[in-house]
């Protein structure tokens, strides 16, 4: 299972043409707020080249998620229109005007929610998501300011907010929501390493884990993976690999354990421990 995949579909690819303004493509030139030009290649998206099963994931750094409902809407149900045969999919929801009743008919043959790490989670969605039994995903939102490299959004800006939000989760979110399964992508920004500075500054000294606060691989490899797995154990790890611009790692941790990473946790995320 691979938790973390993009794939433009024909009616979302449509949807983005339709735009004048960011998000939209031009032909296949993506225009965002916040970052260079970027040249898609359709090759990408062809779901035939693509390994499965897979869970398919709004690729929130465009910023749909956070457009006023009018805008926002066209794009998601575009997204959510033609998922190919073999995957799955987070559904996606407007967060500048949340809708619980909406997001609860759109979880109906979804995998759970996906929400931009750029914003402060609903508590309304999020009582959906319980009411469903089906996880959150958290994943990088729009970056923002002048990128003096290409591949500084990635580096930078997604980091970031992967490493608050996952900080933001456990002071916050977990106390309202003690049921709530949330993956965090790209290992929440390696944030979990820092819980020796977490402890000098007066947070919680190490305790029992939350075993319902996952986090996925995209991006990495085998040395944050082992790092992560030392801090919080393999259970919470699962394989993503933010295809088409990366590929599933390998984690050099022993065929025990990417049994875990790739058959197992996934199971339980989606799942709950049943």
């Amino acid at each position: 299972m691979d938790v973390h995949q993009h794939l433009w579909t024909p009616a979302f690819v449509a949807a983005l043409r339709a735009r004048t303004r960011p998000p939209y493509l031009d032909g296949w030139t993506l225009l965002l707020d916040g970052e260079p030009p970027y040249e898609v290649d359709p090759a990408d998206h062809d779901p035939a080249k693509r390994e499965t099963p897979a869970i398919l994931s709004l690729s929130s750094p465009l910023g749909i998620e956070a457009l006023p409902p009018e805008e926002a809407w066209p794009l998601i149900d575009a997204y959510h229109a033609d998922v190919p045969y073999g995957f799955e999919q987070w559904a996606s929801t407007c967060v500048s005007e949340p809708d619980p009743g909406r997001l609860a008919a759109d979880l109906d043959g979804k995998a759970g929610l996906q929400l931009p790490a750029t914003t402060l989670p609903d508590d309304a969605l999020l009582d959906v998501l319980t009411a469903h039994d089906k996880p959150l995903f958290v994943h990088p939102g729009p970056a923002s300011g002048h990128a003096p490299a290409p591949w500084w959004p990635a580096l930078v800006p997604y980091v970031q907010q992967m490493h608050a939000s996952w900080h933001f989760f456990h002071a916050v979110v977990r106390p309202r929501h003690p049921r709530l399964r949330v993956c965090f992508a790209l290992l929440a920004g390696l944030a979990p390493l820092h819980s020796e500075r977490l402890i000098t500054r007066g947070g919680p000294s190490r305790g029992r884990l939350d075993r319902d606060f996952f986090v996925e691989t995209s991006s990495y490899g085998p040395k944050a993976i082992d790092a992560i797995v030392r801090e919080l154990g393999v259970d919470v790890v699962v394989n993503g690999s933010d295809a088409p611009y990366a590929s599933a790692p390998e984690t050099g941790l022993g065929a025990a354990a990417d049994h875990a990473i790739r058959e197992t946790n996934p199971l339980r995320l989606m799942r709950g421990d049943r």
